[in-house]
């Protein structure tokens, strides 16, 4: 490339929802240079021919967990795919730093699925190491904070123990994090009262930080669970973004209206939300058990102990959300159970003869207790009402996958984006195409204070996608999650080409965006 880039003959999308309009986009060095009339072609550039095509800003996704899986496919190949040049990581409580103990990290959690030979003291060791093919912008999480400082204890932190955990939030804001995360279903987040979160919130509001949180409750509880969020980022006059909004389990199917109402009405706080177009959540198989089963990171020693054990057992057959006709295993390290990828519990209960809780342990107790599941928990109408919503962001809360690989993950890591430009806007109509561009451009760069991404604007960084719009859709299912979206064709990151024709380049001109 000559570093300088003519994208012409295409539609301009400008990220802010006006419909697109033709027009030539000059690329000079990492920004825009210009926005220019259809048919100009700039002397000296290389010219790229949108013709028939969408040129968009790159989108934006605010839910991602990248920061555990970038390393390994930094070519992010999944997500160039579906035009992704910016990824929001360190979200649900999770974040790969500040780690002191990356033993007592592991043995904490199954959230990170097998067992990851990564550790950082602190965001810049993390982002020194970075090689990628998009942009990363981090959060610390709060489960990480609390281990680094009480380990996996159940329970409340001294007074020094919390000022610990906000002085590890305020070095990770002076390097550079955009915001700082919850993930209140996860031990040990689980385990904190919510006074404790509302001292961190208030941190991370005196550091200008976004409180991103998956909130405690997203069933039966879901008006108290935003409650909860709301009354900390009020106290702390902190700027809130609610993961993933959603409603799980059959009973609870209709009660996101009442939540987008709830939203609706804190006029005081600068608040926003998420969603991804996909009627299936994807956790870990440790968040079926109650949470007092893996204090002290102690989940597989209470499973050996007899007692123990049964203990656990009647306390998932007495949960009547179990519903493990709809929850299906996705990942496991090897061991007994490798082969049940892609079945539900309840299949794999029958072919052992033995019941739905008795399976979930021994699954756990023969693979580490690092399982992965996808739970078909959610309604389409519900989704379509959450994102319908002129307040939905678009995000994935997503991993980083190769182009192939095993087990049984959630589509919306290869198709998230692809599916609400193909499925909901062109296929269905719940919204027009700039405005589904706008959900994963502008409005997320707004949440995160990025003033230089998310739209087309002379000095705009040129994070730039060139999509098919009667072609683009999600190919991966449930069935066989491992396939790329397609009618990407060309993305640009900080005007480096890094993905043309469809194919990535190899060219790694990602970097760590700081606040």
């Amino acid at each position: 490339m000559t570093g300088r880039v003519a994208l012409t003959g295409g539609m301009i999308a400008d990220g802010i929802g006006a419909e697109p309009a033709p027009g030539t986009v000059l690329v000079e060095g990492d920004r825009i240079a210009a926005v220019l009339p259809p048919g100009a072609t700039p002397s000296g550039a290389e010219v790229i021919d949108a013709t028939g095509n969408i040129v968009a800003p790159g989108f934006i996704d605010l839910h991602s967990h990248a920061d555990f899986s970038l390393r390994t496919s930094p070519a992010a190949e999944s997500q160039l795919a579906q035009g992704v040049t910016t990824l929001v990581a360190g979200n649900c409580g999770w974040s790969p730093f500040p780690i002191t103990d990356l033993a007592t990290l592991q043995a904490g959690t199954a959230f990170l699925g097998p067992k990851h030979d990564w550790s950082w003291n602190d965001l810049a060791g993390f982002a020194a190491t970075l090689d990628s093919a998009v942009n990363l912008a981090l959060q610390v999480g709060h489960c990480t904070l609390r281990i680094a400082v009480m380990g996996n204890a159940r329970r409340a932190p001294s007074p020094d123990e919390l000022r610990q955990m906000q002085d590890l939030l305020r070095a990770a804001a002076d390097q550079g994090a955009v915001g700082f995360s919850t993930g209140l279903i996860y031990a040990p987040g689980a385990y904190a009262s919510p006074e404790e979160v509302a001292a961190l919130v208030a941190t991370a509001a005196e550091c200008d930080l976004l409180y991103s949180t998956h909130i405690r409750n997203e069933g039966a509880g879901l008006l108290a669970a935003l409650d909860e969020a709301m009354s900390a980022a009020r106290a702390g006059n902190a700027r809130l973004e609610i993961s993933h909004l959603k409603a799980v389990g059959k009973v609870n199917h209709g009660l996101v209206s009442a939540a987008l109402e709830h939203l609706e009405q804190a006029d005081d706080l600068d608040i926003g939300w998420d969603a991804y177009p996909y009627t299936a959540t994807s956790t870990t198989l440790t968040t079926r058990l109650p949470s007092w089963a893996l204090a002290d990171g102690a989940l597989l020693d209470r499973l050996a102990d007899p007692t123990e054990r049964d203990r656990i057992a009647e306390a998932l057959r007495s949960d009547k959300l179990l519903s493990p006709d709809s929850v299906v295993i996705a990942s496991l390290p090897p061991g007994r159970y490798e082969d049940s990828r892609g079945l539900s519990l309840t299949e794999i209960a029958r072919r052992d003869d033995v019941d739905a809780a008795e399976i979930v342990l021994r699954i756990l107790e023969n693979h580490q207790a690092a399982v992965s599941v996808v739970n078909h928990a959610m309604s389409e109408d519900d989704v379509i009402t959450v994102l319908q919503h002129p307040g939905t962001a678009i995000a994935s809360d997503g991993w980083i996958m190769d182009a192939t690989g095993s087990g049984h993950p959630h589509p919306r890591n290869f198709g998230t984006f692809p599916r609400v430009l193909g499925h909901y806007a062109r296929d269905l109509g719940i919204f027009s195409l700039a405005e589904a561009i706008r959900r994963m451009t502008s409005l997320p760069a707004a949440r995160l204070g990025l003033s230089d991404r998310g739209t087309i604007k002379p000095g705009a960084i040129a994070d730039l996608v060139v999509l098919n719009p009667t072609t683009i859709a999600d190919m991966s299912t449930y069935d066989d999650p491992w396939q790329l979206s397609v009618g990407v064709e060309h993305v640009l990151v900080a005007g480096q080409l890094a993905l043309v024709d469809g194919k990535p380049t190899g060219q790694l001109p990602g970097r760590v965006l700081t606040s």
